[in-house]
């Protein structure tokens, strides 16, 4: 067994004594057969916004009509409707989602901007499908914040066109911008309800 495949079991295990459920797919070309056995025909289902759910083509399964789909994405929404797809998301059926980082440790870390994804990953949804590719994992919190300012702040302020100085830049100085992503911070650790989160980790990078 390779150091990669001995820190995803690492990092599943830890997920586990979490009281997650983990699971493992080789490629992004399996993360859609894996949620779709996660998810139930005619659920209420929503989204966090994420690159690794577009390129796992998990947006197209969300889209399929097999689900009562809450799309934020959806062409000609007003801001107001995006809110209110944001607060109806708490009685969905079910999230999905990505992740900035998941610890060895068997943590989910993530910062956001208007906080309506970690929000849901807390509390609301049954259940919460959270897809992450290798890139995501890290050693513990303190690498995982790290990457959150190099990695994932920059690069997400640059794909949504933020004006923030990260977005120049590619590292967070914790600006004062009113664009800034990075307000809320969110650990999940171990859980009160067993399984109600569900993480998928896949074997090749994806995302931010």
């Amino acid at each position: 067994m390779g150091v990669k495949d001995e820190r995803v079991e690492r990092t599943m295990a830890a997920l586990m004594r979490n009281r997650m459920e983990a699971y493992f797919v080789e490629t992004k070309e399996e993360v859609v057969q894996m949620v779709g056995r996660l998810l139930n025909e005619g659920d209420t289902v929503s989204c966090g916004g994420s690159v690794t759910l577009a390129e796992a083509g998990v947006m197209d399964l969300l889209r399929s009509g097999e689900y009562e789909f809450l799309d934020r994405g959806a062409p000609g929404l007003t801001p107001e409707e995006i809110g209110e797809i944001y607060r109806d998301t708490f009685y969905a059926d079910a999230f999905v989602t990505s992740t900035n980082a998941v610890t060895e440790e068997g943590e989910l870390y993530n910062v956001d901007g208007n906080a309506n994804r970690i929000a849901a990953m807390t509390f609301g949804p049954k259940s919460v499908i959270v897809v992450a590719g290798i890139n995501k994992i890290v050693k513990d919190t303190h690498e995982a914040a790290r990457r959150v300012k190099t990695v994932a702040a920059p690069k997400n302020a640059q794909r949504l066109s933020c004006k923030t100085p990260c977005a120049t830049t590619g590292e967070c100085c914790d600006c004062h911008s009113p664009e800034r992503i990075c307000c809320t911070t969110a650990i999940h650790r171990f859980q009160r309800i067993p399984g109600r989160i569900k993480v998928i980790l896949v074997g090749e990078a994806l995302g931010y």
